[in-house]
C-alpha cells in the first residue's frame, strides 16, 4: 500500500493561518485537501448558527410561508407528507410537530407497506374526502407531477419541499421549495430533506416572530471619495439583501431628484450608523433642505451586541469574524448588514432551545441521507450532535437507551451505525409511522414500547439483509456479462423492497460498479440503484422514463417503480445503455492519503482538539489520517470470534501509550511486524467506549516495521 503526502507551498500555509486565526498544523491539512477559500474554511472553524444560510434564500420560501400563515389564520386542515426513510420520517416529525404547536390542524402519512416512494392519489384522494386544504411534502413531492395535477382538480393546494434531483417538468405546486432547482440561486445545493425542513420551520419561526417579517428595509451609508461622496443602500427583506445601490454624487453638481434615490427608498424603513454623520454629509451633498427620515440603529444594536457600543464600522470591520472568510475585503456596507442581520436574529431570540431540538431531527436526517458534511451541513449535524448529547429529545433518548448509547458523547458515526438504522428499519420493513409516533410521542411508557419495537424491526430487517445476500450476490456475479460488466443487477420475486437499498449498496461495495436490485411483485418492480466512481446514475435512468410510475434520487443514489410488464423492456434498454458507463479509472495499488505526519511528541492527548475540530466525519469529509514514525509496539494481542481476525496493540510514544486496533491484520502478526519492533504507522483518532467511560484509541490503516 503507497502512502502520499501532499507536497503544498509553506508560505500558503502560513497566509492561511494568519488569515483564519488558525494553527499551522490545521492549515497545512485544510490546504492538502484543497479547503482554501474563506467560505469553505468558515463552516470548519464557526459553530454558532447565525452563520446558516438564510432560508429566505431558497426559492418559493416567501410563498410557502405566507400560504402556511394563511392556513393557520383559517383554522385550515393541513397534511404533511413525507417519505419512509430517515430523512422523510424526521422531515415529517419536524414540520408535523412545529405547525402542531403554532396550533394547526395538522395530520401526517408515509408511504406505508408496499407503497411507492412519493405523493400517491390515495393520499391526495383521501384528504381531499377529509375536506382537508393544503399538502405539504417533505423530502418528496418534485417528481409527482399527477398527483399535484390531481390534487389542484380537487382544490387542494400544494407546497412542496423536497432536496431530490428535478426533472424538466416541474409539478403545478404553489410553491416548490428546493435548492437544486434551475431557477436557484440558494448557494449550497445539498441539503438534506430535513434540512430544507429546517429551513422552512426557521422561515415559519421568524415570520410568527420578528416585527420585520416581510418588510422592505434599507441601510444606508456615505462615505468621502475624492471630490464626490458615495451613497451606498442594500435593499433588504426578511434578512436577505435582494438589492443594492451605489450613487456617487459631486456636492452641488445635482438634486436628490435627479439621482436613483427617491425611487430606491420609497416605502422603505430607512437604518443607518451614526445618523448626525450621515445627515450632514448628505447635506453637504445636497444641500440643507434635503432630509432623509433615518433612523439610527447602532445605539440599539450596542445593546444587543455591546462589543459594538461606540464603535465606527470601519472599527468593527477589523473585529468581524465574518470579513474575516470574504474572498474580498468588505466594505462598511457589508460590515453593517452583517450586523443588522446578527441584531435581529439575537433580539428576535431566533435560536432556542425549541430550535436545539429541530436541529437534532435535521441532523439525523443530513447523516443518514450520506449528504456532504461540508458547507453549513457541518453547522446543522455539530449542533444537533451537542443537543443530543447534552438533552436528548424525547423519542432519540429512549432510543438511545435501548441502543445502550444512553449517557455518552453522541458522534455522527454512532448516528450512521446505530441509531439511523433503526429508525430505518420502520420504514424498510413498511411500518415508517411507528418511527414518526416514537418521536412525537408524550407518553413515557409508549415511547419505550415503540423504542423496542424499532430495536427489533432493525433485528428483523438485518436478518433479512443477510438471507438476501445469499440471493443477491450470485445474482450480481451472473449479471455481469448481460452489462457489458459495466454494471451489475439482481431482481428476483423473493427480494423485499425495503432492503433493495442496502443490498444494491453492498453490491457496489462488492464489485466496485454501479448495482440495481429489485424487488419483483405480481403487478409491480420496484428497484434501489446506487453508484460510484463519478457516474451519475440520472442519464442511465432518464432514457427509460416512459416505462416508469414513478423515479428519482440523487446523482448516486435513486429509485423507481414501474409495472412488472415493462420489466423486459426496461432489461433492454440498460443493456444498451450499461455499454456507455464510464467510472473513474481504480490506481493498481491502493493508496492511502496522509493529512499529516506527526512528531512522536505531538501525539499527545490535546491531538484531540485537532481532531474534533474537523468533526463531524461522514462523506465529503473523510477522518484525519495520521502518519507517525518510529512508534514501539509495546503490546500485541488478537481478538474476533469465532475466529481471531483483527490485533489490538499498545504503541508507545515515549511519553504516552496509545491503544490502536487494526482490522484483518491477525496472519500479519510476527510475518510483517512483531512485538517491541519500531513502525511507521498511518492512523486515524477515534473515542471508544469501554467500561462505561470514553478512551482514546487509534484505528490502523497501515503498518510498516523497521526492519
Amino acid at each position: 500500500m503507497n502512502w502520499e503526502k501532499r507536497d503544498i507551498p509553506p508560505e500558503l500555509v502560513k497566509n492561511m493561518a494568519v488569515k483564519y486565526g488558525c494553527d499551522l498544523l490545521t492549515a497545512s491539512i485544510f490546504a492538502r485537501r484543497d479547503i482554501t477559500g474563506g467560505e469553505d474554511i468558515r463552516y470548519f472553524l464557526e459553530d454558532d448558527l447565525r452563520h446558516l444560510r438564510n432560508p429566505f434564500e431558497l426559492p418559493g420560501m416567501e410563498d410557502a410561508v405566507e400560504r402556511i400563515m394563511a392556513a393557520r389564520d383559517e383554522g385550515e386542515k393541513v397534511l404533511v407528507f413525507g417519505d419512509r426513510d430517515v430523512d422523510g420520517i424526521t422531515s415529517t416529525t419536524l414540520l408535523g410537530s412545529f405547525l402542531a404547536r403554532q396550533g394547526l390542524d395538522v395530520s401526517w402519512r408515509l408511504p406505508q407497506g408496499d407503497e411507492p416512494y412519493g405523493l400517491s392519489l390515495a393520499a391526495v384522494e383521501d384528504f381531499a374526502a377529509e375536506d382537508g386544504t393544503l399538502i405539504i411534502t417533505v423530502d418528496c413531492g418534485v417528481s409527482n407531477v399527477a398527483e399535484i395535477r390531481r390534487a389542484r382538480e380537487l382544490g387542494l393546494d400544494v407546497i412542496v419541499t423536497d432536496h431530490h434531483n428535478p426533472r424538466e417538468e416541474l409539478p403545478a405546486a404553489l410553491a416548490i421549495v428546493n435548492p437544486k432547482l434551475a431557477s436557484s440561486s440558494y448557494p449550497f445545493r445539498d441539503l438534506a430533506g430535513c434540512g430544507v425542513t429546517y429551513k422552512l420551520v426557521w422561515a415559519l419561526r421568524f415570520a410568527l416572530k420578528s416585527e420585520t417579517y416581510g418588510q422592505s428595509i434599507s441601510l444606508l451609508l456615505t462615505r468621502p471619495s475624492n471630490d464626490a461622496y458615495i451613497i451606498e443602500i442594500a435593499k433588504l427583506r426578511n434578512l436577505t439583501v435582494i438589492d443594492r445601490l451605489i450613487e456617487t454624487v459631486v456636492p452641488g453638481m445635482v438634486g436628490i431628484a435627479e439621482t436613483r434615490l427617491p425611487a430606491f427608498l420609497r416605502d422603505q424603513q430607512i437604518f443607518t450608523w451614526d445618523a448626525p454623520l450621515q445627515k450632514k454629509t448628505l447635506a453637504k451633498i445636497f444641500g440643507g433642505g434635503v432630509e432623509i427620515n433615518m433612523v439610527d440603529i447602532a445605539a440599539e444594536i450596542g445593546k444587543e451586541m455591546p462589543q459594538t457600543e461606540g464603535k465606527s464600522l470601519l472599527r468593527l470591520k477589523e473585529l468581524s469574524r465574518i470579513a474575516r472568510y470574504s474572498a474580498v475585503s468588505p466594505g462598511e456596507l457589508d460590515v453593517f448588514i452583517s450586523l443588522f442581520i446578527s441584531f435581529i436574529q439575537k433580539r428576535e431570540r431566533l435560536f432556542t432551545d425549541e430550535d436545539a431540538l429541530d436541529l437534532q431531527l435535521a441532523c439525523l436526517g443530513t447523516v443518514a441521507d450520506i449528504m456532504p458534511l461540508r458547507d453549513e451541513n457541518r453547522i446543522i449535524v455539530r449542533q444537533g450532535l451537542g443537543a443530543m448529547t447534552k438533552t436528548p429529545r424525547p423519542g432519540i433518548q429512549d432510543l438511545l437507551f435501548k441502543l445502550g448509547l444512553a449517557g455518552r458523547r453522541i458522534s455522527a458515526g454512532d448516528l450512521s451505525w446505530h441509531i439511523c438504522p433503526a429508525i430505518n428499519a420502520a420504514g424498510r420493513m413498511g411500518e415508517p409511522d411507528k418511527a414518526v409516533e416514537l418521536l412525537l410521542q408524550g407518553d413515557a411508557r409508549e415511547r419505550d414500547r415503540l423504542a423496542g419495537e424499532l430495536k427489533a424491526l432493525n433485528e428483523d430487517r438485518r436478518k433479512l439483509g443477510e438471507d438476501a445476500w445469499s440471493i443477491v450476490e450470485p445474482l450480481a456475479e451472473e449479471s455481469r456479462k448481460d452489462f457489458s460488466d459495466a454494471l451489475v443487477m439482481a431482481a428476483g420475486e423473493n427480494i423485499n423492497r425495503g432492503i433493495t437499498g442496502l443490498m444494491a449498496a453492498r453490491l457496489v461495495s462488492r464489485f466496485k460498479k454501479p448495482a440495481l436490485v429489485a424487488a419483483l411483485g405480481t403487478d409491480t418492480a420496484m428497484g434501489s440503484l446506487r453508484s460510484l466512481g463519478g457516474y451519475k446514475l440520472p442519464p442511465l435512468l432518464e432514457p427509460c422514463a416512459d416505462l416508469f410510475r414513478d423515479w428519482g434520487g440523487h446523482n448516486y443514489a435513486a429509485g423507481f417503480s414501474m409495472d412488472r410488464a415493462n420489466w423486459a423492456v426496461f432489461l433492454d434498454r440498460l443493456r444498451l445503455a450499461s455499454r456507455t458507463i464510464e467510472l473513474e479509472e481504480a490506481a493498481g495499488e491502493e493508496t492511502l492519503t496522509v493529512d499529516a505526519e506527526l512528531p512522536l511528541a505531538y501525539l499527545k492527548p490535546d491531538i484531540f482538539s485537532l481532531v474534533d475540530r474537523f468533526e463531524p466525519y461522514g462523506e465529503g469529509n473523510s477522518p484525519l489520517t495520521f502518519l507517525v514514525r518510529g512508534m514501539r509496539i509495546a503490546e500485541i494481542s488478537l481478538m474476533g470470534k469465532p475466529e481471531a481476525k483483527h490485533v489490538r496493540f499498545l504503541l508507545d510514544t515515549g511519553r504516552y501509550k496509545w491503544p490502536a486496533v487494526y482490522w484483518q491484520a491477525a496472519e500479519k502478526v510476527n510475518v510483517e511486524f512483531a512485538l517491541e519492533d519500531r513502525a511507521d504507522v498511518v492512523f486515524k483518532i477515534t473515542r471508544n467506549w469501554f467500561n462505561n467511560a470514553e478512551v482514546p484509541q487509534l484505528v490502523i490503516f497501515d503498518l510498516k516495521a523497521r526492519k
